[in-house]
């Protein structure tokens, strides 16, 4: 037998040709990918109890703690319970039309009775199940109403007459995910815990240590086998944690050390330039700003300026939501680069946001002698040639513009300081394009310019450590004291009338109002609401007023022409889609009204009621949903989870206006993948990491990687030989990121 065969799972004992398919079928090849298939949770066999002491510690314990106002029959407990016994009776029972249920009814030797519940697969649970068969069964036990103990959907395992007392003397059992495969298969937890048994006797002590001695000391992490061996087979719980503590750190040190030895090799090979401090405009902009800084504004400007004065490049995210102030701040920071002679660059995801910056930055600017250019697709040739020459002889000092600067034919002259604005809807290789655009307008030296990167989108601090490993983060939470908190209201279709008639109040007051629809057109298989359908609609609710439509369907060019009209006064509502998520400023706007609000995602409802609350007047953000929606009713045509989760986004939107505790919320509700997009993002599908309860493992690896490359930046020491081996395989195998590697 060859090593390739030795490590194949047909050859580990109680597998075998046919069961290693289904193996291989689910990911399971080789003995490592068995080794390394924990188990997604643990049964403690100390917990066994039988019947009747259940009866009693729910009757008692449980619910004179917890549920003391609550009727027995309401009862749902969160604490998973065991128990072992013969089955005495199987009963199908129709539910509703041709619904059914399986109650299978079990006993122990105490005598008392507990039912198992299952709505689906009925007959596949009738078939295998037997009166007789002894089972164990895991799960979270309610109290039904005849005061009886069921356990619906539990986890069950058919055991031998003998496992009974080895069921009842303690221990843990692993439970593991049991594809759909593995039950067609007839491969149970039993069988499945036996083949892993017999893969790690098989592999024995051959697994590689991928941690230098030191960080298992100073953690005091088990080594790397006995830590694979104490996830499948702990002997306490305290070894579970330290070794599933040992994987997650380790995971995120060698995510941590990827990115910053790239990001190291690639700085050392680059020079910054070095922008003074004392700059002439920025002391003449903050004397006239009819503002004060906040602390947070404050505190991301000294770490830009530090930035500035460090020789290396600056690489920095600055985060904030939305009318947080972050232009104000790039702003300041393009004057302290223009006075040390270099230009500037704002790129912006769409014309109108561009159109936007220019107008914001030229009014503030109004009495300095600086050149401000936009720049846009579209130009007449002879106007374009105009821009292009202005730029390329530094008469411009600030440039906006879209990706349209980055043209083959855009050449700059001393291009320092880039600030790139929603930097999430640039791809990379635009990114890349201005900054090599950026190094070519030094004639005498090659120069790597600044680059800041602002995003409104708030992100929870767990993704923004990973996702932004590479770049340093500055945040901006306090939002400008002249801003009043945004009145937001989840409304029930009922009440529409009273809404409609607050919204005409506020627009005889001189405001503006957006209502913003999910769908463009009206759809046969969605029962959503469409803007096209309800403009006619809304121009009749409103007829004394002026109503616009904008949609994603409109050409480019009437988009803009809307949201100028709206801008100007020339509507006073305008109904739309999501396209007005991100939109030039209306500060005169202060109604906001979402129709199926819980078709929205979190930080997409975030996103919209942003579009108000952009001035000093008092905005409103009204959330608009079904009746048969409402908190405590339930639907059969909506799905429990999906109303569990957005009930859970309408309330979060009522409780909070603070863009990062929603992310947390959004995070938690929907996971980095779906909010971020996990390829698209570049951010690795973490195998034990957790993003939103592991923030010190997070933060601990982060530092001792940083401190790592700081004393021996190549690893070349011999107590980090196993460290550098490690990361040769992330790198080569599991790494790509921001696509450099």
């Amino acid at each position: 037998m060859d090593q390739k065969q030795e490590y194949e799972t047909q050859y580990i004992k109680g597998v075998g040709p046919q069961k290693a398919k289904v193996l291989a079928a689910a990911g399971l090849k080789t003995l490592e990918d068995l080794i390394y298939y924990f188990p997604y949770a643990y049964l403690d066999r100390r917990s066994v109890k039988r019947i009747d002491e259940l009866y009693h510690t729910l009757f008692t314990e449980e619910t004179s703690n917890k549920y003391e106002s609550a009727s027995f029959k309401q009862i749902k407990l969160h604490r998973e319970y065991t128990i072992v016994g013969k089955i005495v009776k199987k009963t199908k029972r129709v539910i509703s039309g041709n619904r059914q249920m399986l109650i299978i009814e079990i006993t122990d030797e105490s005598r008392a009775r507990a039912n198992i519940i299952f709505f689906n697969r009925i007959e596949y649970y009738y078939k295998f199940y037997n009166d007789g068969d002894y089972v164990a069964i895991s799960g979270y036990p309610d109290i039904g109403r005849y005061n009886e103990i069921n356990f619906v959907h539990p986890e069950i395992e058919n055991i031998d007459i003998e496992d009974v007392e080895f069921y009842q003397q303690g221990g843990i059992l692993p439970k593991y995910t049991m594809p759909e495969i593995f039950v067609k298969a007839k491969i149970s937890q039993k069988q499945l815990r036996k083949i892993i048994t017999n893969a790690l006797d098989k592999i024995g002590n051959t697994i590689e240590e991928t941690l230098p001695d030191y960080i298992l000391q100073k953690f005091n992490f088990p080594p790397k086998m006995k830590a694979i061996k104490n996830m499948h087979f702990p002997d306490n719980f305290e070894l579970l944690e330290i070794s599933r503590e040992r994987f997650k750190f380790e995971e995120m040190l060698m995510f941590f050390l990827a990115i910053f030895s790239l990001r190291q090799a690639q700085i050392k090979s680059q020079k910054g330039l070095i922008i003074p401090r004392n700059s002439p405009n920025v002391k003449q902009l903050y004397k006239q700003l009819p503002f004060k800084l906040t602390n947070d504004q404050i505190k991301a400007l000294q770490d830009i300026m530090n930035d500035f004065n460090s020789g290396i490049p600056m690489n920095r995210l600055l985060q904030g939501d939305v009318g947080s102030g972050k232009t104000i701040v790039a702003l300041i920071a393009m004057l302290a680069v223009i006075d040390a002679g270099y230009q500037v660059v704002l790129m912006a995801p769409t014309e109108i946001l561009a159109q936007q910056h220019y107008n914001t930055i030229s009014n503030y600017l109004k009495n300095f002698d600086i050149k401000i250019t936009l720049l846009l697709g579209g130009l007449r040739a002879n106007h374009r040639d105009e821009i292009l020459c202005s730029i390329a002889d530094g008469n411009s000092q600030i440039i906006i513009g879209t990706h349209a600067l980055i043209q083959d034919d855009i050449a700059f002259r001393n291009l320092g300081f880039i600030v790139i604005d929603e930097q999430h809807r640039f791809g990379v290789t635009q990114k890349a394009e201005l900054i090599e655009l950026a190094k070519k307008s030094h004639t005498e030296l090659e120069i790597f310019p600044h680059t800041l990167f602002m995003s409104a989108t708030p992100i929870p601090r767990t993704l923004s450590m990973t996702l932004y490993g590479d770049l340093d983060v500055s945040v901006i939470r306090e939002m400008p004291k002249n801003r009043k908190p945004i009145q937001t209201k989840v409304v029930f279709d009922e009440n529409r009338n009273s809404v409609y008639e607050f919204t005409r109040q506020q627009i005889k007051m001189g405001r503006q109002a957006y209502i913003v629809y999910p769908l463009v057109e009206k759809s046969e298989k969605l029962n959503y609401k469409s803007a096209i359908e309800h403009y006619e609609y809304i121009k009749k609710i409103f007829k004394e007023f002026n109503v616009g439509l904008l949609h994603g369907q409109m050409p480019p060019s009437e988009k803009d022409e809307v949201m100028y009209k709206f801008l100007n006064k020339e509507f006073d509502i305008l109904v739309a889609t999501t396209v007005v998520e991100v939109g030039i400023d209306v500060p005169n706007a202060t109604v906001m009204i979402i129709e199926d609000a819980e078709k929205f995602g979190l930080s997409q409802l975030h996103q919209l009621r942003g579009r108000v609350g952009r001035s000093q007047y008092q905005s409103y953000c009204i959330l608009f949903t079904k009746s048969n929606f409402q908190y405590k009713i339930k639907s059969k045509r909506i799905d429990p989870n999906e109303r569990i989760a957005a009930i859970k986004r309408l309330r979060t939107m009522e409780e909070t206006t603070d863009g990062f505790k929603i992310a947390e919320v959004d995070l938690e509700i929907r996971g980095p993948g779906d909010i971020l997009g996990t390829r698209q993002s570049g951010l690795p599908a973490f195998k034990f990491i957790n993003l939103i309860e592991d923030i010190e493992i997070i933060t601990k690896a982060r530092e001792f990687a940083q401190g790592i490359l700081t004393n021996d930046p190549k690893l070349n020491k011999i107590e980090n030989v196993v460290l550098k081996q490690s990361l040769k395989k992330y790198l080569s195998n599991d790494f790509d990121f921001y696509g450099i590697a």
